[in-house]
This record gives C-alpha cells, sequence and structure tokens, in this order.
C-alpha cells in the first residue's frame, strides 16, 4: 500500500537552499551518498562480529552505476538497509529547530560544507543534482519487507512496497537538466579518485578492459583477449591503516609516489599513531624542499574515517608542517568540516600541538642516532627547521638541539657548538660573540678572504629564509651578533677596539678622501679613508648590516628570493685603505688628472669585485685598464 505524507522539516525553503546555495559544492552528493553506503556496511560487518547478524556477509562491494539513457546514478550496497518505519525516523525528519532562523543565516552562506555538516543534510544533498531521487532499500533483519521512498524536491514525499530480494539500499538519483556533466563516467571517476580512493569498503564503477592470456597461436606464442573486469576505485587498507612493524620502506616510498607521482623521493617519513586524548592516525613525509615555499603548500590530505575531506589543512597543522607531505585521518573530525569549525575545535588544537611534537621529536631522534646522514639531509630540511623555529615557539625550544649552521669549509654545527667554536677569537669590545655570514661565497670572496685572513670563520646563510632567521638568532641567543661579511670592513665587523696606526698624515687622509670623491662623483656614496692592514684591498664598497638586512628581508618578503643581488645598492660606503701601497702612489701622482685616474680605477676594481659594474662603466674600466698597462 502506498503512503504519502510531508517531510517534517518544518520549512519549505529548505529544497531551495540545498539547490541553489550549496551548488557550489555540488559534486560533494556523490561523496555523501558513497559514505552513507559505506557506513551501512560498516554497519553490517560490526552487527556479524558481534553475532548480533549470522547470515554470510557475502559481496559487499559498494556499486556505482551511471545511465545515460535513464538519465540516472544509483548508488547501491548491501549494508544494514532500512524498514519503512525506518525511512520515515531517518529521511522523513530532518531533526533541526529554528528553521526561519538556519534559512536567514544560511542564504547567503557559499559554505556548504558548513551547512551540510550541521544539520545532518548530508542525504539530501542529491537533490542539488536531481529532478527526483528514489530510495528501494531492505533491512537486514528477518522477514523485513522492501520499501521505495519517492521525492522529487519538494516537501511531499511516497512510501510504497517495492521488489528486492537482497538486503541493502539503492539511492536512484534522476539528474536534473542543469547537472548533465554529471551523466559523463569521466567525471563520476574523478570525483570518486578525489573522495572514495581508501575508502574501507571495496567500491565499484562500472567496469574496464583487461588483457588475458589465451591459449597459444600455431608457432606457440601466447595469444591474448580482452575481457571486462570491474573498476575498482579504492585501496581498503591504506598504510596508515596499518601498525608501523607490519610496513617495510618500500611500502611507503610506495604509497609517496601513488600520492605525488611525479615528485621526488622523500627524505623519510613518521607514522602516526595515537587513540589518546583523540584519534589520529596518519604518516607525513619529508620532501626535498626547494628555495620557494608557495610550492611545496597544501601536500597533505585529510581524511576522516578514510573518507576525503580536504587538502586545505592549515587550521589543522602549523603553518610550517604545511611544507610536508602526506596524510592524516582522524574520526574526531567531522566529514562536512568548516573552516570555523577547525579554528575553534578543541580537539584540532590537541591534534596541532601533537602532529608539531612528533615532527620535533623526530627530527631530533635522527640528529641523535645518526648525525652524519642528518647533515647530508640538512640541505632538504633546513628551511622546513628554519621556518618552524620563526613561526612556532614550541617548535623552537626543541629544534634549537638539532637546526645546523653550515661554514664555507662545509662543516656543520649546532648553535651552542658554533658560538663554543668562534667566541674565542670573534668578540668585539664590548663582549658580544660575532658570527659573519655570506649570502653568496662567489660574489663575496674578497671579504670572505679578507676575513680568513684573521682566522675569522663565515657561515654560508644564502636560503630565502634565512633574512628571517638571522634576525631571530640575534633576538634569541645571548650576546650574539650577525654581520654579512660585506657589511664593512674586515676591522670593523669586529671591532676589538684596537685601532691600526695610520702611514698616512691626517692632511694626506683629507687629500686622499678629495680626490676619490671627485673620482667617484656620487652624491650617493659616503667615502672615508681608514686605517687598514696592508694586505687589504685599496678600495671596499660596503653596505652597513642594517641595510643590507633590510634589503634582503624586502626581497624575500616580496617573493624576489635573492634578485637585488648583482646590483649596485642605492646607498653605500666606500673604504679607502690609507696603509696601502696604492693610496700612497695616488698621492705621489702629479697631475691631478692621473690621481683621479688611478683612483677611479681602484674604485671601479672595488665595483667589479661585487659584481656592480656593467655597462659604459665597464666598458670605460677595460679602455683605462689597457690604457694603464700600456705605460
Amino acid at each position: 500500500m502506498k503512503e504519502t505524507g510531508t517531510i517534517s522539516i518544518h520549512t519549505e525553503n529548505i529544497f531551495p537552499i540545498i539547490k541553489k546555495f550549496l551548488y557550489s559544492d555540488h559534486e560533494i552528493f556523490l561523496r555523501e551518498l558513497v559514505s552513507n553506503a559505506v557506513d551501512a556496511t560498516q554497519k553490517l560487518k560490526r552487527l556479524s562480529s558481534l553475532g548480533e547478524f549470522q547470515q554470510e556477509l557475502g559481496d559487499l562491494t559498494v556499486e556505482i552505476e551511471v545511465n545515460n539513457k535513464k538519465k540516472t546514478i544509483t548508488v547501491r550496497d548491501r549494508g544494514i538497509g532500512m524498514t519503512a518505519d525506518e525511512i520515515k525516523k531517518y529521511i522523513n525528519q530532518i531533526a533541526f529547530s529554528g528553521a526561519a532562523e538556519f534559512v536567514e543565516k544560511f542564504k547567503d552562506s557559499g559554505d556548504a560544507k558548513e551547512i551540510i555538516g550541521k544539520f545532518g543534510l548530508g542525504f539530501y544533498s542529491a537533490f542539488m543534482v536531481s529532478d527526483k531521487v528514489e530510495i528501494i532499500t531492505r533491512s537486514y533483519q528477518d522477514n523485513s519487507e522492501a520499501a521505495r521512498w519517492e521525492c522529487d524536491g519538494n516537501t511531499e514525499f511516497s512510501i510504497s512496497p517495492a521488489k528486492k530480494k537482497d538486503r541493502g539500499t539503492e539511492i536512484v538519483l534522476h539528474i536534473n537538466d542543469d547537472s548533465k556533466e554529471f551523466l559523463e563516467e569521466s567525471r563520476i571517476q574523478g570525483i570518486l579518485n578525489k573522495y572514495a580512493r581508501f575508502l574501507p569498503v571495496p567500491i565499484k564503477f562500472g567496469q574496464k578492459d583487461k588483457s588475458v592470456e589465451d591459449g597459444k597461436d600455431k608457432d606457440g606464442n601466447p595469444k591474448y583477449k580482452t575481457i571486462k573486469v570491474d573498476n575498482l576505485i579504492n585501496e581498503t587498507e591504506p598504510i596508515w591503516t596499518k601498525a608501523p612493524a607490519d610496513l617495510t620502506d618500500e611500502d611507503y616510498l610506495k604509497f609517496y609516489r601513488e600520492l605525488y607521482p611525479f615528485s621526488e623521493e622523500p627524505q623519510f617519513w613518521i607514522h602516526l599513531n595515537v587513540d589518546y586524548p583523540f584519534n589520529l592516525t596518519g604518516v607525513l613525509y619529508f620532501p626535498k624542499l626547494k628555495n620557494d615555499f608557495e610550492v611545496q603548500k597544501n601536500k597533505i590530505q585529510l581524511y576522516s574515517r578514510q573518507v576525503f575531506i580536504t587538502d586545505e589543512v592549515k587550521d589543522i597543522v602549523p603553518e610550517f608542517l604545511m611544507l610536508l607531505h602526506g596524510v592524516i585521518d582522524s574520526p574526531d573530525i567531522p566529514l562536512n568540516v568548516s573552516r570555523s569549525f577547525l579554528q575553534s575545535d578543541s580537539n584540532v588544537k590537541k591534534i596541532n600541538s601533537y602532529i608539531t611534537k612528533k615532527v620535533a621529536d623526530k627530527l631530533g631522534e635522527l640528529f641523535k642516532k645518526d648525525r652524519e646522514a642528518y647533515q647530508e639531509k640538512w640541505a632538504n630540511i633546513g628551511m622546513f627547521v628554519k621556518y618552524g623555529m620563526l613561526t612556532d615557539d614550541k617548535f623552537y625550544e626543541k629544534a634549537k638541539d638539532f637546526a645546523l649552521l653550515k661554514n664555507i669549509d662545509a662543516k656543520h654545527f649546532t648553535l651552542d657548538e658554533y658560538q663554543e667554536q668562534v667566541s674565542a677569537n670573534q668578540k668585539d669590545k664590548d663582549g658580544n660573540t660575532i658570527f659573519l655570514y655570506t649570502t653568496d661565497p662567489a660574489k663575496q670572496d674578497t671579504f670572505i678572504q679578507s676575513a680568513k685572513k684573521r682566522s675569522y670563520d663565515v657561515l654560508i646563510m644564502n636560503e630565502i629564509i634565512d633574512s628571517h632567521w638571522i634576525n631571530q638568532l640575534e633576538q634569541k641567543l645571548e650576546k650574539t651578533q650577525l654581520k654579512r661579511v660585506d657589511a664593512d670592513t674586515t676591522e670593523k665587523l669586529i671591532d676589538s677596539g684596537e685601532a691600526k696606526e695610520s702611514v698616512l698624515s691626517e692632511e694626506e687622509k683629507t687629500q686622499l678622501q678629495e680626490v676619490f670623491t671627485k673620482a667617484i662623483d656620487n652624491s650617493s656614496v659616503v667615502v672615508s679613508v681608514e686605517s687598514m692592514a696592508t694586505d687589504e684591498m685599496p678600495v671596499s664598497i660596503t653596505l652597513p648590516e642594517f641595510m643590507r638586512r633590510m634589503k634582503d628581508m624586502a626581497a624575500t618578503g616580496g617573493g624576489g628570493g635573492m634578485s637585488f643581488m648583482g646590483q649596485m645598492p642605492e646607498t653605500y660606503n666606500v673604504s679607502i685603505n690609507a696603509n696601502h701601497v696604492l693610496s700612497a702612489k695616488i698621492l705621489k701622482a702629479k697631475k691631478e688628472d692621473t690621481r683621479v685616474k688611478y683612483a677611479k680605477q681602484a674604485y671601479d676594481l672595488a665595483l667589479l669585485s661585487q659584481n656592480m659594474l656593467d655597462g659604459p662603466s665597464l666598458t670605460r674600466f677595460i679602455e683605462r685598464s689597457v690604457e694603464l698597462a700600456s705605460k
């Protein structure tokens, strides 16, 4: 006997909301229906394990079928099914109150997942793409009768007896004209690949061709024929559901290749498994990081009970951990999760802290267990560690013990080790330990060699993040300063307070300064004559550490990396070595033109050493060099 009625939702505006305001996420209808089918199957397996269902389970595959002629999509399972009374209870009564407030609040919302998740509308997402929806179902219970439910997108429904021999449920969607794209097999295949790839119950969609051996030909060669086989979408037991002891390195690498088929292999990984105070499993991989943050992010996939939710995990993991790749699965995160939920939920915050601790512990363990191997990986994980230290204080406290500094001799030091290494020889008059660093060893080699003559050590700080990390180290390390090796003359980089004597008188120094000022002819340049070692360059071009650092940070903040390098700074200092033999030679020249010419040549040599000489200036320098060499 057919029964009709009205869906108990207290408002007739629910279907327009579903069809219109949720339309931006319309493909999730399939995820919702397949997830429901999997849940029904899992419940039956559970009842069987408890002895409450004693029949054969049989084939539990969930099937998805597209019929272009009838314009239908069918989702079929062999789970617990429903009786007519259960349909009335679970389908006809959408249990939420304050419907008017709901409509008003969400009528302009683009967050479909929040609405669906909050009000249990998963099944009703089918009406986003359908003119009519049918449910044909039969309960697993003995002597149950099959029932059919129909609704054409308004609040009226009908329930009638149905012919169905097996337990389980079929959902039949009659696709509307605006949603014909979902009748294309490739579209459905893509959605299933996205959301159902690791569901715990086999998911079948259509069939595919397979070539199999079919005897031999007259020459004894194998013959082949093409047969149709079920197209299974998913792997029901992905590696994160297994115990680490049951997995090999190749298992982890194979899974990584499946997730990221065109990526280099990861350096190592972390298997997550915790059941208190929240449930969490997953595998996080450390990729080989390039010197570009944006390319690396959004590679972690979030699942809830093996159902894909999103790969935008910003609020699940700290920002620096977004540089990692892999999978996180937590049943404590609802399937239809909203961003506001992620930002406020206490479990999410605990997950965030747990993952940070787990990652820090893994890095610390690798460092202690095999330091040499860890140092070899540092080039690829250093940026990640530094980013973590900059953005997460708790991570900094752990990472300061395994963060490494690398010098120009390719030796690695922890922060404590390096302070001990250089403190004796690189202290200034105020008791500050000075870390010297280079951002480009080739271009700054003149200054590096000058530092090495005094047995100073020079670090390499050439990653995009280093300009920011340098600032943090100065704040965190007691009485420590970092200076780029070309930020000043060597004597001033580490000022011991002991001034070198000058071979020139004050009058001669003034004359020398005037000659160079005229030769350079640039009002943005500050010219000074200083007493340096005789083996230092006759002219040094420097930019104060503060100015250099601001330029570096501005460049990285704007995404330009180190693009300013190789260009002449807007303002800079020119230091003339009063004790160099060339200074005396310039002063001894009888003609002013000759003095200016030598001064210009010495200045251009300094520019050339920093790759700051080009165009017509470089041409004039070459012509002048030929002229002077010919005399």
